[in-house]
């Protein structure tokens, strides 16, 4: 494309989205609107993803030694569950490390307080790499790794986890693609009262053998803009409400369990999102709906 095309193309775009001031202004705003409530999503999606991959590598199996076990026979079954499939890390709890644990959790209730160790076993807390087939990995360690007397896996934890991200994962990409979809939709209607004001025009174009390009280009131009425009307005919003949300879960106390990702480690891929996503939709918007008036 030569350079004096370009410059006309761009004016043209210009001067079609600003000829239609209203109808522009409000494709911006509803295509902002799509945009921050798709990131919004999105990003609940990715902090639940974070949260819940924080939760599974907190996740453990707990392997009980036999009582009878003397010291060097705990520690070669500590050795035995760490050469396991699917076992990343084994990590030993003593009688008395696992009765402070258990005396601080329950701190405040007398019942619970000053107890014998002796009335717990030794235990190790063993971490797994998959945790979908972490049930095989406890049956298999129970089965096959001598002095082990009882294991421990909260299945339903396993099961909850990913219930939850694939209902997230699901709803976040059903949103998504229903309201890209709509601002497609948007942009399609704003740039075709655009081609219909001028389509006397482009059909005597047509006649004088411009090309379906030339006359093509300004309206992607126009929606080009407006994508572009749209991304720009909807990512500061997002950074603003995200902010926002952060900092009002940060001074919850009921809330502090929850881990929001700082935005700043993540600004680059969103605003790459945004404008990617914002410049699709105004093209693809243009292109969906010039394409029937260049059948003259």
């Amino acid at each position: 494309m030569r350079k004096h095309d370009f410059t006309y193309f761009f004016g043209e775009g210009m001067r079609n989205m600003f000829s239609h001031g209203f109808m522009s202004f409000a494709a911006v705003g509803i295509t902002v609107a799509c945009l921050v409530v798709m990131g919004t999503f999105s990003l609940v999606a990715y902090n639940a993803q974070v949260q819940l991959q924080k939760l599974e590598s907190e996740y453990e199996i707990l392997a009980f030694v036999d009582e009878n076990c003397d010291e060097a026979q705990t520690k070669a079954v500590g050795r035995a569950i760490e050469q396991r499939d699917n076992v990343k890390e084994c990590v030993f709890i003593s009688k008395e490390e696992a009765i402070e644990s258990f005396e601080e959790k329950y701190e405040g209730d007398e019942l619970f307080q000053n107890l014998d160790p002796e009335i717990l076993r030794d235990r190790y807390a063993v971490y797994v790499d998959d945790l979908s087939i972490s049930g095989k990995t406890a049956q298999d360690i129970f089965d096959n790794v001598d002095g082990v007397a009882e294991v421990m896996a909260h299945y339903e934890i396993i099961n909850g986890f990913q219930t939850l991200q694939k209902v997230l994962n699901i709803a976040s990409s059903v949103i998504i693609v229903v309201l890209f979809v709509l601002s497609l939709f948007i942009i399609s209607n704003t740039i075709k009262l655009t081609t219909f004001d001028r389509r006397d025009e482009i059909a005597i174009m047509k006649m004088v053998g411009a090309t379906n390009g030339f006359i093509r280009w300004p309206f992607v131009y126009e929606g080009f803009m407006i994508g572009l425009l749209s991304a720009v307005l909807g990512f500061g919003l997002q950074w603003l409400l995200y902010e926002s949300v952060a900092k009002s879960l940060a001074m919850s106390d009921r809330l502090q369990l929850l881990t929001i990702v700082d935005f700043t480690a993540i600004w680059q891929p969103v605003a790459a999102i945004f404008a990617a996503a914002g410049i699709l939709i105004g093209v693809g918007g243009s292109l969906t709906a010039i394409r029937k008036f260049l059948r003259v």
